[in-house]
Order: structure tokens, then sequence, then C-alpha cells
């Protein structure tokens, strides 16, 4: 395939809007890809197509690069070509949520013939190393569902390795890609619906202030509580870590109150498992005298008794949608658009009726 006027239009914008401006080379300092890109004014996928022979690069930053390329001498380590593998990185491999996500990397990976390394580190003293192994697998591209710090981030691409992060805690720099859901949308889904039920006493336990997407559906529970002129009463919001150890605990708080909630929305489906817990130490029914509302709707949900209403949170096309933008980062393609947000939706079971009257 030849170089286009599309694809070096496309390729000249974006490196264009990057800001970056070529360098003079600086003897001192170890020639990498990274900086055969800083010193073109180009990014490290345009410096990547122009090193495996690739399209898309126009032909003036290609004669530049390709300078810039024998003047230093630059040749790509040996065994530095990238594997054709995925690699997916938890902090935490035990969680309910770890087989949805795997199950939709595996679904991309197969439809593009790639592998799939899953690896887990931060829980141990193991950290450094188990991060070293994996920059030193040199994968085709690295779907975080851990947060990487600045430093990973900056030496993933500092060796020319594609990233994308799953579903974020924290506010991430721009030119980072994610793949991540609507929680906002969710959590003022999950609260209008108890709304609409006709519950005036709503609470919600919240998970840590500090989890991006634990504060996001936090203000859409406050959205949805203020668009059906309810008073947003702050004794009737607990914060507790998203275990259901936890989210017992804040319930028994909330069920204790003199003016108790006649409904519970929880962040997460653990957490509503705890409101279930401490629902039934404390003589009430779920839904008669008590509805509650989780999120994420993991499987093992839909069998409580009662089955829990809860948002659905699609794990699985969030991976795979995660997995192909990595992938394509991965062979040099210019992503539409680095953030991506796929819909939540709200599935009614029988954890939810109407208050009492």
């Amino acid at each position: 395939m030849t170089d286009n006027g599309t694809d070096r239009a496309t390729d000249e914008e974006a490196d264009a809007a990057s800001g970056r401006e070529p360098v003079r080379g600086d003897p001192l300092r170890p020639v990498t890809i990274a900086y055969i890109a800083e010193s073109a004014g180009v990014s490290v996928p345009t410096v990547s197509k122009v090193l495996n022979g690739k399209s898309g690069v126009s032909a003036q930053k290609r004669a530049l690069i390709e300078e810039l390329i024998n003047r230093h001498g630059y040749r790509k380590p040996a065994g530095s070509g990238r594997s054709n593998t995925v690699e997916l990185v938890f902090r935490e491999l035990e969680s309910m949520w770890a087989v949805e996500i795997i199950r939709g990397v595996e679904r991309a990976a197969r439809k593009h013939r790639v592998g799939v390394m899953v690896s887990e580190f931060g829980l141990h003293d193991s950290e450094a190393p188990a991060w070293d192994d994996t920059v030193a697998r040199r994968p085709n591209c690295v779907l975080s569902v851990a947060q990487l710090s600045e430093a990973e981030r900056a030496e993933l691409t500092a060796k020319g390795i594609p990233f994308v992060v799953f579903d974020p805690t924290i506010e991430l720099p721009d030119d980072v890609p994610f793949v991540g859901a609507t929680n906002w949308s969710g959590g003022r889904a999950a609260t209008r619906h108890l709304a609409e039920l006709g519950h005036r006493r709503i609470a919600m336990i919240s998970g840590p202030q500090f989890v991006l997407f634990c504060a996001a559906r936090l203000d859409g529970y406050r959205s949805a509580m203020q668009a059906a002129g309810l008073p947003a009463d702050p004794e009737l919001v607990a914060h507790a870590e998203l275990t259901r150890e936890d989210g017992c605990a804040a319930a028994r708080t909330l069920l204790a109150l003199p003016d108790r909630p006649t409904a519970i929305f929880a962040s997460n489906d653990l957490q509503a498992m705890g409101v279930y817990q401490a629902a039934r130490e404390a003589g009430l029914r779920i839904p008669e005298d008590l509805s509650v509302v989780g999120f994420d709707d993991l499987p093992v949900v839909a069998w409580a008794d009662p089955p829990l209403t809860t948002v659905h949170q699609p794990l699985t096309e969030m991976a795979v949608a995660a997995t192909e933008l990595a992938l394509a980062l991965g062979r040099g393609e210019q992503a539409p658009q680095l953030g991506l947000e796929i819909a939540t939706t709200l599935t009614v079971r029988s954890s939810t009726a109407p208050p009492k009257r």
C-alpha cells in the first residue's frame, strides 16, 4: 500500500496539533525512538511507521525522520520488535469484574489473531519486577485496568508501546487514551427510577471520594434528586469502600436514622449485597420495606434474593472497545478519539417497589 493524500494530511495535522517543534540533536542524550520523534517534531507512532516501512507519513516527514535516523546511527535494538500480544494489566485479579474484562479482551484479540498476556502487580512486594517484566516483553500494546503512574506512562511512551487505561479512577491528561462508562448517567437513572416509584427518602452509599467514577455516580444521584424536587439531605449520603462489608456498615448507619430512608442506591453491587445483609439484621424486607439499587450488574446479582435492580455496566463491551483502541494505536493508526464512554443501562428486577404508604 502506498501513501495517499489523506494519510499525509492526517499525519501532519496530528503532529502540528501536538505543538511539537524539531529540536537539535544532543550528543549527551541516548538515541531512542522517543528522541528521534522529539528531534523531528513528530509523534513516536509516526517514527515507528517509518522504521517499520508503513504508510501514513508524508514524503517530507519521512525524509526528515530517515535523515535523523541515519545521522544518529539509530537502530532498533536486537529483539526490540514488539510481540504479537496484548498485555492486560490488573492491580488485583481476585475480583468479580476480572472475568468479564478478560472475556472482552479475548474476544477482540481473537478477532485480530493476537495473543493475550494477563499480569497482576501492585499488591505485593514484587511490583517493580512485575512491571519491568511487562515492559521487557514489549507487547503490541498495554491495556491497563491498573491505573498507570506518570512514570509508567512515560516509560511506555519512550519505548513506543501504546497503552489504554480501562475505567480510570483518577483524572488523566488529555493525551492519555481511555475507555470508561457513563457513570453520571447511570447514577442519575438509578435515582430517577426510585423517585418515579414514589420514594422521597432516597439514600446513597457512595464509594471513596477520590475515585473518579464514584464521584460521577454521586453527582448523577444529586442531579436526579434535584430534578425530582427532593431535598439533598447530607445525612442520606454515606461514603464507603466498594466491598460488601463496608456497604453493610454504611447501610446499618443509614437504617438507624430516626427518619430512615425507604430506598438506598449503592455505588456497586457488592455494596448493595451489604445493604441486603443490613436490612435482614434490621428486620426489613426487600422491596416491601426497603428498595435497593446497585451498579455493575455482575452475573451473580441476578440470583440474589430478591434479584437486584442495578445499573448495567457493560464491562465486556468496554473491554472489547479498549482492546480495539489499543491495537489500533499499536498499528500506528491515528485514533478518531482517545476517550470513549460506553453507555450504561438500568436493569430493573425485584429489589425495587413503591414505598409503603
